[in-house]
């Protein structure tokens, strides 16, 4: 992307701007996102180079211990030791353990001698850790304001979902998204990994699946095969366990099948002309032990017990079934009126492959009109227009994530200055749309009876116009942190959008250390919109 010397002068002045403005704003409030439920200063400073040592008090929290030892090393570089053993409180940074905290809770107290972060499990450490370690890289000079923090999330589902079907980024891109995942607090990562443009994960039963399916992208019908080897799912699984954060692999059925249908087209349930091969057949039995076995890997590679298996969008491609025979003899064995009728059941017929595999079963809104077991069902709700669907899933008992395109699709445009990205009705995803976002807003269908089937909210990034990591960054960045707080902070208590944006430019700081092309909220001439290059020719 190419800017003018005069912005580049602009963007240098603003970032120093941007650090003095930071540490003057981080004297009257807490500059961690999201925001703890409580944060009181205390007297004095801490110097972290004076730190002795890393103790855990309990063997379980030595990886969380371990976790913060080489991050202090990565971007403060200091070598502070871990000690297995009880020694004075004086110089060390503790992990302590209180039963009575729940799962994700965590105290971190900050005394210019010590500090101490307190947790029920490990998780919770993890959390205390990540807001220590928050403060330290927001420090210039490696002194800490003593304080005293509380907190625990909101929402217990704070996710992010990446396309890779229509574009493929990588393994390196993909740690550096769980990263900033962990330092926001994010814990879910949803990997919709096959779609129409390409399959993206190797299958050993079936290896043409990569092989073939893997050929092309969005931009590129012809690109070579791109996806991830068992091998490296495995890798990136670790690494997002190390997190805590959870991976939910995608793997898209009975629509948005064109890719595989390549590979091996015997499973074919035809398609329409502006979606052709784009379902698997459901009149062969075939392809439920075909789909099945694939199914059975990804379970294996992907500890969570958790399957996302789409089921959106069917209608698009299905014309072919009309005059499949064996989705004829389907109908007319099971006494099915229609193709509605024939989906519902294709979408009964994976749950129970998925429930025998002892995982919950996943899906997009759609699939709450299939009667699964709700006890075993999750439900994306993703159709803002369609807040029926969502009371729909709800009253059937169904445990849902709201991930609603307005405001909660990142590939929508940001401002109303952005040329390239979606919109629906000239409406877009603004920082302060996401920021606001709440369960509290369906207040006609969500309820004291009701609401605890929300598990939470997560943002989706669908890549038909972002084909590289740049472009990816810019819609990001620092949108991700807006939605760390909506999901963390409680609704009615701390929410406070213009004390966010300030302390967005202290993150600013950290964005630009880390080369990250992001969109600069509080001075958007400064960031121009990034525009992949094909989509400009």
């Amino acid at each position: 992307m190419k800017i003018s010397i005069g912005v580049a002068i602009k963007r240098i002045l603003w970032g120093v701007m941007a650090c003095f403005m930071g540490w003057g704003l981080a004297d009257a409030q807490c500059p961690i996102i999201p925001q703890p439920a409580v944060y009181a200063p205390e007297s004095g400073t801490l110097d972290l180079r004076q730190i002795r040592g890393v103790m855990a008090t309990e063997a379980r929290f030595a990886p969380v211990a371990g976790y913060l030892q080489r991050e202090l090393l990565t971007y403060q570089g200091l070598t502070i030791p871990r000690y297995r053993d009880s020694l004075p409180q004086a110089g060390m940074i503790v992990l302590d353990t209180d039963p009575k905290l729940a799962e994700e809770a965590y105290r971190l107290r900050i005394t210019p001698h010590s500090i101490r972060i307190t947790a029920g499990q490990p998780h919770g450490a993890f959390n205390g850790v990540i807001s220590l370690l928050q403060l330290a890289r927001l420090s210039t000079t490696g002194q800490l304001k003593c304080a005293r923090i509380e907190d625990h999330p909101s929402m217990h589902w704070r996710g992010i979902m990446l396309d890779e079907s229509r574009h493929f980024f990588g393994v390196e891109t993909v740690k550096m998204l769980l990263d900033w995942m962990a330092f926001y607090k994010l814990d879910r990562f949803h990997w919709h990994l096959t779609d129409v443009q390409g399959w993206r994960i190797q299958i050993q039963k079936y290896p043409k699946l990569a092989l073939i399916g893997g050929v092309g992208n969005n931009s590129d019908s012809l690109a070579p095969a791109r996806y991830y080897t068992q091998q490296q799912i495995q890798e990136i699984v670790q690494y997002a366990r190390e997190r805590y954060i959870e991976i939910i692999p995608e793997i898209d059925m009975p629509g948005h099948a064109s890719a595989a249908n390549r590979a091996y087209p015997q499973f074919s349930g035809g398609g329409s002309p502006q979606f052709p091969d784009f379902t698997f057949n459901p009149g062969k039995d075939s392809t439920y032990g075909y789909l099945t076995g694939i199914l059975k890997e990804v379970n294996v590679l992907f500890p969570a017990g958790l399957l996302h298996i789409g089921g959106d969008e069917v209608s698009y491609g299905n014309a072919g079934w009309k005059a499949d025979p064996a989705v004829g003899t389907l109908m007319q064995r099971e006494n099915l009126p229609d193709l509605t009728a024939v989906e519902r059941y294709f979408v009964q017929r994976m749950a129970d492959s998925v429930i025998e595999m002892g995982s919950d079963i996943l899906g997009w809104d759609e699939i709450a009109q299939a009667d699964v077991p709700p006890e075993k069902a999750i439900i994306f709700w993703w159709r803002h227009d369609r807040p029926a669907t969502l009371k729909l899933s709800l009253d059937k008992g169904y445990r849902v994530v709201l991930c609603p395109r307005i405001p909660l699709y990142f590939d929508f445009v940001q401002t109303a200055r952005d040329s390239s990205g979606r919109r629906w009705g000239g409406n877009f995803c603004t920082e302060q749309q996401i920021y606001a976002y709440s369960p509290q807003q369906y207040a006609g269908i969500v309820n004291a009876g009701n609401k605890d089937l929300i598990l939470g909210i997560q943002a989706n990034l669908w890549t038909e116009k972002v084909s590289s990591t740049a472009r990816l960054e810019y819609l990001f960045f620092p949108r991700m942190a807006a939605l760390a707080e909506a999901a963390w902070t409680p609704e009615s208590d701390r929410k406070d959008y213009a004390g966010f944006q300030q302390r967005i430019a202290q993150q600013n700081t950290l964005y630009r250390k880390q080369k990250l092309k992001y969109f600069d909220l509080l001075h958007p001439a400064l960031t121009p919109e990034i525009i992949d290059e094909y989509l400009s020719r």
